[in-house]
C-alpha cells in the first residue's frame, strides 16, 4: 500500500479513477448513491481549482483504492458554509474535509485513521484554521435499507476527537438508489480544533 498526497490541478489525472470510487463506495448504506461518473468528475474538479485543497489518495499498486479530500471551506459549496456562517463560526477559520471512501476489502488496516492524521496536520501546517469539519448523513434508524448489524462511523469520529454538532445542518440532495429523481437528505457537522 502507498499513501499519494497531491493538490489543487495535480488531481486531474487521478479524477476518473476517483469519481469511480466514489461512486461504488457511496452505493452502499448511509449514502446509497445512485451517482453517474460526469458529475463526480465535475464535482472533483471543483476542488482541483482550489490550489490548497488536499487529496490523499491510497494505492494498491496503481490502482486507487481510497481516497480522503480536504479544502478550505471558503473553497466549499454555499450550502456547507451556511450553517457556519448562521451559527457565528468564520468560514475561512474552517478547513473542510469532503469524504473519506475506501474499498470494503481494505478497511480495518488504519487506512481511515491515516486519512484524518493527514488532513488534519495539512489543516495545521495551512496555520490559519481553528477547526477541522466534516459532514454527514442521517438517516432513520427504521430505514427501509439499512442493513442488519449495521455501526455507525459516530464511535470512530468521537475516538479521533470530534464532537457531533447537531446545531449545524444542511441538505444535500442526490438520487438514491432505486429512486427516479434527487431528493433532499439532512446533513450535519462535526467539528474538532486544530490545536
Amino acid at each position: 500500500m502507498q499513501i499519494k498526497i497531491v493538490h489543487g490541478k495535480a488531481v486531474t489525472p487521478h479524477i476518473a479513477d476517483l469519481a469511480r470510487l466514489r461512486i461504488e463506495v457511496f452505493r452502499a448504506f448511509p449514502y446509497l448513491y445512485e451517482g453517474s461518473e460526469d458529475y463526480e468528475a465535475s464535482y472533483l474538479a471543483t476542488y482541483a481549482q482550489s490550489p490548497e485543497s488536499l487529496f490523499v489518495l491510497a494505492l494498491d499498486g496503481e490502482r486507487i483504492v481510497g481516497a480522503s479530500t480536504g479544502v478550505p471551506m471558503t473553497d466549499a459549496a454555499d450550502s456547507f458554509k451556511a450553517p457556519f456562517i448562521g451559527a457565528g463560526i468564520d468560514p475561512e477559520k474552517v478547513f473542510y474535509f469532503g469524504e473519506s471512501v475506501l474499498l470494503p476489502a481494505y478497511r480495518g488496516r488504519g487506512l481511515g485513521v491515516r486519512f484524518f492524521e493527514e488532513r488534519e496536520a495539512y489543516a495545521r501546517r495551512l496555520g490559519r484554521f481553528d477547526w477541522c469539519a466534516f459532514c454527514a448523513v442521517e438517516r432513520p434508524a427504521d430505514h427501509p435499507m439499512r442493513p442488519a448489524g449495521y455501526v455507525p462511523l459516530d464511535a470512530f469520529w468521537a475516538r479521533r476527537g470530534y464532537e457531533h454538532r447537531a446545531d449545524l445542518r444542511t441538505m444535500l440532495s442526490w438520487q438514491d438508489i432505486g429512486e427516479k429523481e434527487e431528493t433532499g437528505k439532512p446533513m450535519s457537522f462535526w467539528l474538532k480544533p486544530t490545536r
